[in-house]
């Protein structure tokens, strides 16, 4: 299996992070932005998109501050993603902080996913 390479985004956010740590954290919250529809049984988070489904196990959760999950395929494995918000000291702005990884070649549409996903989270936040 190909080693896959960490990556890091940040995007700005108008919404305080008690309400985007709902967008984040709740299978409602995701459904309405990450995919088209989410699931969770204990630990256990299902999503489905378009028919297709991939399961993912919660890792660690820390409330109002980010959420970190493994996909089952990637069990045996350092991979995860997470979703970590960022409240400046100073300005109080608020970002949401994506980690994930992704084989070399396919980097750059990771991000555009990303760029996608969070565009329609602005939008329903009334943040865009």
């Amino acid at each position: 299996m190909e080693e896959k390479i960490k990556y890091e985004m940040e995007f700005p956010i108008q919404a305080s992070p008690s309400l985007l740590y709902q967008y984040i954290s709740t299978p409602s919250g995701l459904s309405e932005w990450y995919a088209d529809n989410v699931n969770s049984r204990g630990e256990f988070f299902t999503f489905i998109w378009e028919g297709s489904e991939e399961k993912a196990k919660l890792v660690s959760k820390k409330s109002d501050e980010r959420i970190k999950f493994k996909w089952i395929d990637d069990e045996d494995t350092p991979y995860f993603f997470e979703l970590r918000i960022q409240v400046d000291d100073i300005t109080k702005d608020v970002s949401l902080m994506i980690t994930d990884f992704a084989e070399d070649d396919e980097v750059d549409e990771g991000k555009m996913l990303w760029e996608n996903m969070v565009s329609d989270l602005k939008q329903i936040l009334g943040s865009a």
